[in-house]
Order: structure tokens, then C-alpha cells, then sequence
């Protein structure tokens, strides 16, 4: 391991992306912020400072408290909680649409499916960072769909409610900002690609 006193202006740089991707700030915020960091450290080592001048000893430390300055938890579970209304909405709506019909009869096995589905996705979230969409949704599915085997075991398959097919579009709704957002940041990421 690096003792983070002698590291260079890259590792530092690597430290913090590790970090803040970790705490499931957007790729286009992550990027600002690694060019901000690499702006001071170039900065810092034209006057003859070193790195550690810029970030002190504790890097991941500064990383950190960084990463809490920019996207509060508060502002972090909003935008989880939206995301996972938004895919379930989407989800929802290809059912009704596969399935030709304008309700939805929710059971047992769905609730515990959405449950999970939605938990995973949150802890996931809020825990290790973003995964993207895709791989964020198939570690949530795996786990769903284990907790719809349990529950069919355990609960049968009796039916809850019916849920209409407008409950689709008031599911995106919270969830479509920053769907559009993450959206164009992947666009215009897309031409910079590492």
C-alpha cells in the first residue's frame, strides 16, 4: 500500500475518484471535480508544493469531507428514492404494455419483489456508488427474485390490489429529472471516454 505521504498528483487523483464514486456522486460532478483537484495540484506543483500541501495527509479523508460538502445524504437519498420510483414505473409499464392490459394485480410475490428490488437498489446507492443503471438493476433483480422464490414459499400467491396503469407515469415523474440528467451526462462524457 501507498504511504500517503509520498504519493503523486495521480494517485491522490485516483484516491478521490475511487472515493466519490463510492459515495454515488454523478460521473459529470466527479469529472468537474477531478479536474478542480487536478487544476490546484498542477497549481501547486508549479510554485514547488507538493501534493499533500493541496490535500494534507489524510487523502481519502479529504476526499471525503469533499464528497459530503458536494452531495449532502439528503440530497443523495432524494435522488435514490426517485430513481428506484422511476424504475419501478418503467417496470410497471412494460408489464401493462406487455401484457396488453390497463391494470396491474399486485400479490404477494410482487411486493416482496418491489421491496427488495428497492432496498438493494437504495443500499447499493447510497452505500457503494453507482453502478450505472443496467448493473445496478441486475444485482437488484437477482435479489428480487429471490425474495419472490421466498415469498411464493412462504405467502402463496393471493392477490393484494390492482394497481392502473396511470400509477406508471406518477412513478416516473419524480425519478425523470434525474434520469434526463444522468442522460446527458453520459452524452457528453461520451466523446471525452478514457
Amino acid at each position: 500500500m501507498t504511504d500517503q505521504r509520498t504519493m503523486t498528483s495521480r494517485q491522490i487523483l485516483a484516491v478521490c475518484r475511487s472515493n466519490w464514486e463510492y459515495r454515488g456522486i454523478d460521473d459529470g460532478s466527479v469529472r468537474e471535480m477531478l479536474d478542480e483537484l487536478s487544476a490546484h495540484l498542477e497549481d501547486a506543483a508549479a510554485a514547488g508544493r507538493t501534493p499533500q500541501d493541496v490535500v494534507g495527509d489524510d487523502v481519502k479523508g479529504f476526499a471525503a469531507s469533499w464528497a459530503r460538502a458536494r452531495t449532502p445524504f439528503a440530497r443523495r437519498l432524494l435522488r435514490t428514492a426517485a430513481m428506484v420510483c422511476f424504475v419501478i414505473g418503467c417496470l410497471l409499464l412494460i408489464t401493462c404494455l406487455v401484457r396488453w392490459t390497463t391494470e396491474r394485480v399486485v400479490r404477494v410475490d410482487d411486493v416482496a419483489f418491489w421491496a427488495v428490488l428497492a432496498a438493494v437498489t437504495v443500499a447499493w446507492e447510497l452505500r457503494r456508488g453507482s453502478l450505472g443503471l443496467g448493473r445496478t438493476l441486475a444485482v437488484a433483480l437477482a435479489a428480487g427474485l429471490a425474495a419472490v422464490l421466498l415469498s411464493l414459499w412462504l405467502g402463496g400467491d393471493g392477490a393484494l390490489f390492482t394497481l392502473p396503469l396511470w400509477a406508471a407515469p406518477v412513478l416516473l415523474l419524480p425519478g425523470l429529472p434525474y434520469a434526463v440528467a444522468d442522460a446527458r451526462a453520459r452524452k457528453s462524457a461520451a466523446p471525452g471516454v478514457e
